[in-house]
């Protein structure tokens, strides 16, 4: 098994769509106006709007009501994707300062506009670097 993708359901897939190429740099692809997909070396970060939702069930997903998974994205330089998100115009809302954590990452949180939790990481210490090469 490979853990492939992780779909966000929203209301608002362009302004979805546009923030995380934004803040990630990845081009998102467009497969129909209510779904886009940004791959990454890693899994793929799926946005549908919650009319696609019909297809699966309704209310299956309720967009913008997610308060317990996090999006996490290993990213080179915390403190530099710090500075470079908070210089965009109306940047997103910053949660945790960058902080190296017990674990030996170092971490930033923020949310995207439906108010999902995004988590930019960095592995600090040899134990952190060695969980990532499996």
């Amino acid at each position: 098994m490979r853990f492939a993708s992780v779909r966000v359901i929203t209301h608002d897939v362009d302004r979805l769509t546009g923030f995380y190429e934004q803040v990630t740099g990845v081009t998102a692809r467009r497969l129909t106006d209510s779904f886009a997909e940004l791959v990454t070396p890693g899994c793929t970060l799926a946005i549908g709007s919650a009319e696609t939702m019909t297809l699966f069930g309704p209310g299956a997903a309720v967009p913008e009501a997610n308060r317990s998974a996090i999006l996490e994205f290993l990213v080179e330089d915390v403190d530099a994707e710090h500075e470079r998100l908070t210089a965009l115009p109306g940047h997103p809302e910053i949660v945790q300062q960058p902080t190296t954590m017990p674990w030996g990452n170092r971490s930033l949180l923020f949310r995207d506009p439906d108010g999902n939790l995004v988590n930019y990481f960095t592995p600090l210490s040899a134990e952190a670097r060695a969980r990532l090469a499996r």
